[in-house]
């Protein structure tokens, strides 16, 4: 009789990372960044209809790259999560926190036990009430969950465009500052410039909004956005 093929498990699991990480790899890149009155989320999407950015519930959003159909079930899954909690609860019992361990734990599982990862890695952000309550977690597909502060990056070129953060970024810009900063980083993940400009999805988590803080610019805000930031040198 045959022997069986033998793979050791860390072989295993390195093959499954090297498999999600060419797949998310592929995905064009999302930047979240903090910004005087909250957070921007900014993500080159040439869809109109496929969004890779999205309130989750009140004052937190959701952001996904990699596969489509993956970080999207991810997305709805937390929408049922944070809607029953708060139904069952109270709206102030669902936090980011809760709900990117949730993230974390399912993706763990999926990782380590099925044979094909998920081609996905998520962020799950909320605005607080003041800048120092800003929360942003990263979580890959391994289900690590990582938070950061002021900026983070997934997704394409990610390393390249967080050495551009890391040596730009300035506390406080107004929105209209944010949103070219936020496309000049995504610029940066390019090797050479692209001939055209891709289409930028944008979300805002704005503090001053009353309950709901995330609303999305159009096309034509974001147009002027970026001609305001021109036309005052930032």
């Amino acid at each position: 009789m045959a022997m069986p093929f033998y793979v050791s498990p860390d072989q295993i699991m390195q093959d499954k990372a090297e498999y999600a990480r060419k797949g998310i790899a592929k995905g064009r890149s999302i930047v979240v960044i903090e910004f005087a009155d909250g957070l921007l989320l900014t993500a080159e999407n040439p869809s109109s209809s496929l969004s890779k950015i999205s309130e989750i519930y009140d004052c937190i959003a959701f952001a996904g790259v990699g596969k489509y159909s993956e970080f999207e079930n991810l997305r709805k899954a937390g929408i049922r999560y944070a809607d029953i909690k708060g139904y069952s609860y109270s709206r102030e019992d669902v936090t980011t926190k809760s709900l990117a361990n949730a993230y974390s734990e399912s993706i763990g599982n999926i990782f380590t036990s099925n044979p094909k990862p998920l081609e996905a890695e998520i962020l799950v952000v909320e605005v607080g009430q003041q800048s120092q309550q800003n929360e942003i977690y990263h979580i890959s597909f391994d289900g690590s969950i990582t938070d950061h502060r002021d900026y983070a990056v997934i997704g394409g070129q990610a390393d390249r465009i967080r050495t551009y953060l890391q040596e730009n970024y300035t506390a406080n810009l107004n929105l209209q500052a944010a949103l070219a900063f936020s496309r000049q980083a995504l610029l940066a993940g390019y090797e050479k410039p692209p001939t055209e400009e891709s289409a930028l999805e944008v979300g805002v988590l704005d503090r001053q909004r009353p309950k709901r803080s995330f609303y999305r610019l159009r096309q034509d805000d974001i147009t002027q956005a970026l001609k305001a930031a021109e036309g005052t040198g930032n």
